[in-house]
């Protein structure tokens, strides 16, 4: 039943601290209301630099998962007078966001001492507050669904996705009035941010240990044998070059919009779509992008169906599906890009490149070994979904839902 004029909004979560239980009711409010907001400035592309020896520039790839992550490939500099950009310095405890591109506003983090005096970029907004524990309670704002989805639908943008700054403030959130209310639910949120980054991190570092061992179980490009190899191998000669075709058969996509709803999966070059009552191929097979995302294998067993743009690939000789995979994700695939605007792959160019082979028990060994740390991989993302899912739902108990409440 609609909510009459005389019916007034109870602003109260379901779950609230002991000691705030008879306090005001909270607060609906735009963010506006609560911040200071500025864009960034549009330096001049000649005023950048990737050499380290100007202002450090704060960029939206540069921000990502509640986090600022820096590397050679990602930061630039600023080479001139900054003295009449002060307005644009970052501080302790700024919150930044990504205002366009494929995670527009849900890349966002809080500004450490790390960061300060970093200089705010186009494209990047700033919110600023004298309230440490107002700060952080609008961050778990921005990085919840709800604020998600709120991009997701102001954004109307036919190119690259784009939030405004007035966009930014003008999403409302709710808010307790009670600054050391604020702070709890921020410390308490906060706490199970830091497991999730913990956590995150150890994953990091199984991707990073995967990744050396890639490279070490594999031959360098134009190479026939690896640095390490298991000790039954080690006497048995050289890998052997072989050019794609002769390891397998690639096959094309289709269309599946003939079929009806079954227990099928279909696959596009970004992953998982729906599923069909029908099946294209039954199996183990190593997949790859044929347009759009190229540059991200995917491994399907059993019975699947996959589109126009991902390659899947059968009939193979001599060759594990399984090692096919992890011979895949060695390749730089964009570097064989045929198209000039959404990345292109052809099976022509795929069947080409030339790769280095062992006998098949070899290759089994090197699968079973780096599956083992793939399966460590799996159980660490386990652990990250587990803690975001908690998380999401202690928000949905620590913040009223302001589209249902009334007196």
């Amino acid at each position: 039943m609609p909510m009459s004029k005389q019916e007034k909004k109870v602003l109260v979560p379901v779950l609230r601290f002991p000691e705030f239980r008879d306090k005001r009711e909270w607060e609906q409010l735009p963010i506006g209301d609560k911040v200071d907001l500025l864009s960034g400035y549009p330096f001049k592309s000649e005023e950048i630099s990737e050499d380290a020896g100007g202002m450090p520039l704060m960029r939206g790839i540069n921000i990502t998962e509640g986090r600022i992550r820096h590397s050679r490939d990602m930061d630039r500099f600023f080479l001139g007078d900054t003295q009449k950009f002060k307005k644009y310095f970052l501080q302790i405890n700024d919150l930044v966001i990504g205002m366009d591109g494929s995670k527009v506003g849900k890349n966002s983090a809080l500004i450490t001492d790390e960061d300060t005096g970093s200089l705010l970029i186009q494209r990047v907004a700033r919110l600023r507050t004298d309230c440490k524990a107002t700060i952080s309670l609008i961050f778990q704002h921005i990085h919840s669904t709800k604020f998600h989805s709120y991009v997701d639908r102001v954004n109307t943008s036919g190119g690259i996705p784009h939030i405004s700054a007035k966009q930014i403030n003008e999403f409302e959130i709710c808010f307790p009035p009670d600054e050391e209310e604020q702070q709890k639910i921020a410390d308490c949120l906060a706490s199970i941010d830091e497991l999730i980054t913990a956590q995150t991190q150890k994953r990091d570092a199984l991707k990073a240990h995967k990744k050396g061992l890639m490279q070490q179980l594999f031959p360098a490009e134009g190479e026939t044998l690896p640095k390490l190899r298991f000790p039954e191998f080690r006497d048995k000669g050289e890998w052997v070059i072989k050019p794609f075709e002769k390891l397998f058969t690639i096959g094309n996509g289709k269309d599946y919009k003939n079929l009806s709803e079954g227990d099928v999966p279909v696959y596009g070059s970004g992953g998982y779509m729906l599923s069909v009552n029908d099946y294209l191929y039954d199996g183990e097979s190593a997949c790859i992008g044929r347009k759009g995302t190229i540059n991200h294998p995917i491994f399907l067993t059993g019975k699947f169906w996959t589109v126009d743009t991902l390659f899947y690939t059968h009939s193979f000789e001599d060759c594990l599906p399984k090692f096919i995979y992890l011979i895949f994700q060695n390749i730089n695939w964009l570097s064989h890009n045929e198209a000039g605007g959404v990345p292109s792959l052809s099976k022509t160019n795929i069947s080409k490149i030339e790769i280095a082979v062992p006998e098949p028990s070899e290759q089994q060994l090197i699968v079973d070994f780096i599956s083992s740390v793939d399966e460590l991989i799996t159980a660490q993302t386990r652990k990250i979904d587990a803690l975001k899912d908690h998380k999401k739902g202690l928000m949905q108990q620590l913040f009223p839902a302001m589209d249902e409440a009334v007196a």
